[in-house]
């Protein structure tokens, strides 16, 4: 059972996180199709809670601060060893940063910013909080991809920022490479306009399953929806699927023969 509880390497997605409406929906929704627990904080940090499975954290959710804040929508962080520099290589490669580095404590640093084709992130300097320590398998992350609104600009700017390179997998139906940092693969790069007519530029988040069939219904009968019924994929059966909030995740039932998807 794939554990890590270090700081994951600066490129890599290293945790996710959901910033719900009704925050005590979204975690009985949450605990009712993963399995997750909640370790909730007190009102410092927002009452912000970190999910876990088997005492290790995989994602957080939050409560939504503020009557204007944007649709429900899972948030990918990517690791970073200075989260100063990041934001300064974001905004000289064309990016935005709408929300400059800040201390969360002793758990970190973190930040959010707009890459130039619309795909908001975030950025997270570990302290004592390193993001996901389970990954691969059931309720923990799986993959994470930017769903670009410019795919040739998206991977001109990750790559200027974080070093990433491409191995292109598409074809003329669609574009999408994997994303390498120093051989390993640590998530994917698309377009969205390719995932749906009118769908904006997005991060999209995976998460791991067993049993593909049996948790979209438990998705179902707990207040969420099918968006897209599932798939077959070199990489073992997949489904998009939405939250009680309209928040949309993916589901990844990886086989045994089929190469997981990994974060790093």
């Amino acid at each position: 059972m794939p554990v890590k509880k270090e700081a994951w390497p600066e490129g890599t997605p290293a945790w996710v996180d959901l910033m719900a409406p009704d925050f005590a929906a979204a975690k009985a929704f949450y605990t009712g199709v993963f399995g997750w627990e909640f370790s909730e904080s007190g009102e410092e940090f927002g009452y912000y809670a970190v999910a876990s499975v088997d005492g290790e954290p995989v994602a957080g959710i939050g409560p939504v601060q503020g009557p204007d804040g944007p649709p429900p929508a899972w948030t990918t962080y990517v690791a970073v060893e200075d989260a100063e520099a990041a934001a300064a290589r974001v905004a000289a490669a064309g990016g935005t940063v709408f929300a400059p580095p800040m201390k969360i404590g002793d758990f970190g640093t973190m930040a959010f910013a707009v890459d130039p084709t619309g795909c908001l992130f975030g950025l997270w300097q570990s302290g004592q909080h390193t993001g996901v320590n389970r990954y691969n398998e059931q309720g923990s992350l799986a993959w994470n991809e930017a769903m670009t609104g410019d795919y040739l600009a998206g991977k001109e700017f990750y790559a200027t920022v974080f070093g990433y390179t491409y191995t292109e997998i598409g074809d003329e139906r669609f574009s999408y490479s994997t994303v390498e940092l120093d051989g390993r693969t640590v998530g994917g790069i698309g377009t969205a306009a390719e995932v749906g007519e009118g769908v904006p530029p997005h991060w999209r988040t995976y998460f791991a399953v067993d049993d593909l069939d049996g948790t979209i219904a438990t998705v179902v009968e707990l207040g969420g929806a099918v968006v897209v019924a599932p798939f077959d994929t070199p990489f073992g059966r997949m489904a998009a699927v939405s939250g009680v909030a309209g928040e949309v995740f993916l589901l990844n039932e990886v086989t045994p023969q089929a190469g997981a998807a990994t974060p790093g």
